[in-house]
């Protein structure tokens, strides 16, 4: 049985992912600047979802940024109060941005824009009364820029060795369209709406899976991402309770945790890579890695109490999403006008 190797492209890409990843973890532990989340995340997705970058990529990533900010700002600000108005403004928003994940040409507009949207959505709505939403508006359109800063910085040092084929983007049915489209998003609205209605505060990375599960955009494709999603979370909050014993207590030392970051994304990046460059196992293993690193680790923090919750809290809210996603697509599949071109 051969091993898959990865080829000069893809170990070019493994070392993006990995340095940019760790440099944008390491700017903001330095910079002490709040939502180091973002910083961690967001290398991941420009790197690990698009193997080139070009202007039409970086406009996308632009506008995602611009969007999820002033959906924040706006829809937040006059209907917070309303939870029903605000709920079906949520809606809207993730209608729209599934519609261009079904397109297929605007892909990472709508991919990077609903996890940017629902990971502000979950901060915003716990700033409590007299606190400014200000500054996570601030640190995501400070994060975006950075981004797309190292990632054109990672290109030049670790460019392509050989021209990539470009991607072709299947014809869809419009059938199928408004069946994703309908589908992602009211499982994207009842998992903010859950969210809400609990008081999930400290759940951000189980309300991450319960959308990153959606890039499948159907119920054939969900059921296996969502197991692969549960599988690379499971490894990647084991590896981070290993890191945490290397680490012990000398977290405030940057440069070990930061080079940690940058082996364990470099290492689980060649499984992301070899499958193609979809979110699978790998991408589940890497973006775990980074909400962790990113969100809970810092000076006098540890990993072990949120590698513990994160897994718990992931794999329920996988499984409650995937209810929801099995429930609305044999609705949609009931009708003609929605029905799904993998329905048998």
């Amino acid at each position: 049985m051969s091993v898959l190797q990865l080829d000069g492209n893809g170990l070019r890409q493994a070392l993006r992912i990995a340095t940019g990843s760790a440099l944008g973890f390491t700017l903001a532990k330095l910079m002490n600047w709040p939502n180091g989340i973002f910083f961690t995340v967001y290398p991941m997705l420009l790197l690990g979802l698009v193997p080139v970058l070009n202007m039409h990529i970086i406009r996308q990533f632009y506008a995602g940024a611009v969007f999820s900010a002033l959906f924040v700002l706006v829809v937040q600000g006059l209907f917070s109060h309303l939870p029903v108005v605000m709920t079906m403004m949520c809606f809207i928003a993730f209608a729209f941005l599934f519609y261009q994940m079904s397109r297929g040409a605007n892909f990472l507009f709508g991919a990077t824009t609903v996890v940017s949207l629902s990971i502000q959505l979950h901060f915003s709505t716990y700033t409590g009364s007299g606190v400014s939403i200000y500054p996570l508006i601030i640190s995501n359109a400070v994060a975006v820029v950075v981004t797309v800063v190292f990632s054109m910085l990672m290109h030049g040092l670790f460019p392509d060795v050989a021209p990539r084929q470009g991607r072709v983007m299947p014809e869809k049915a419009k059938e199928s369209v408004r069946h994703e489209v309908l589908l992602c998003s009211t499982v994207a609205t009842l998992s903010f709406v859950v969210f809400q209605v609990f008081d999930l505060q400290d759940s951000i990375s189980a309300q991450a899976a319960s959308v990153l599960i959606l890039f499948s955009l159907c119920w054939k494709a969900a059921g296996m991402a969502a197991w692969q999603r549960a599988i690379g979370t499971l490894i990647g909050c084991n590896l981070a309770l290993v890191a945490q014993l290397f680490l012990y207590n000398h977290t405030d030392i940057l440069i070990f945790p930061a080079l940690i970051l940058w082996i364990l994304t470099f290492i689980f990046s060649r499984y992301h890579i070899i499958g193609g460059g979809i979110p699978g196992v790998g991408f589940g293993i890497i973006t775990t890695f980074g909400i962790l690193f990113g969100q809970s680790l810092g000076p006098g923090q540890d990993l072990v109490y949120s590698a513990l919750y994160r897994f718990s809290s992931v794999s329920v809210a996988i499984l409650l999403s995937l209810c929801a996603v099995y429930i609305m697509h044999h609705i949609l599949n009931r009708f003609e006008m929605t029905r799904h071109h993998t329905f048998e």
